[in-house]
């Protein structure tokens, strides 16, 4: 849950250093990338930080970026309504993941608004298993991007921010 939400690129823009980097720290966690993606404002629009926030997850390492998956929530974690059986093959497939490229599964279907299907993530993580490293790191580092869209979104709600009362 984010503590800033619907702010409006107006108000994020204007907001000091220290509480932009705090709420871009909500969305992406590492410091990081809240720094420099704080420090790049006054944004003209959505598109372009959005574009800066992808810029500056490429210059993480991929330390950095293992340390930020590890943050996220585990596929059989996310949705209470899920029968244990399919829990458990979530947890078991989301373990071998890690054993096999040593970070943790990361999918941006976890944080759609709609929710997500436990089965098409049980596939996505079958099919990812099989990819070659520089492969399934690029496509960690895409959805980590899709995260943080998603999460950026929310911190500037609709266009124009909510309206203060």
């Amino acid at each position: 849950m984010l503590m800033h939400q619907g702010l409006g690129l107006e108000t994020f823009n204007d907001l000091p250093r220290r509480k932009a980097v705090h709420a871009l720290y909500e969305c992406c966690c590492s410091v990081a990338w809240a720094s420099r993606v704080a420090d790049g404002r006054r944004y003209r629009s959505r598109a372009d930080l959005f574009s800066a926030a992808d810029a500056e997850l490429t210059e993480l390492s991929d330390g950095d970026v293992d340390s930020l998956a590890a943050t996220l929530p585990e596929p059989s974690k996310v949705c209470a309504a899920m029968d244990s059986d399919t829990r458990g093959a979530l947890g078991t497939a989301a373990r071998a993941y890690d054993d096999r490229f040593g970070y943790p599964y990361v999918s941006s279907r976890l944080f759609e608004p709609q929710g997500f299907e436990p089965r098409d993530i049980l596939v996505d993580l079958g099919h990812r298993l099989d990819n070659d490293d520089q492969t399934e790191r690029k496509i960690m580092r895409d959805e980590l991007a899709k995260i943080n869209h998603i999460r950026l979104d929310r911190l500037l709600g609709p266009e124009g921010g909510w309206p203060r009362y």
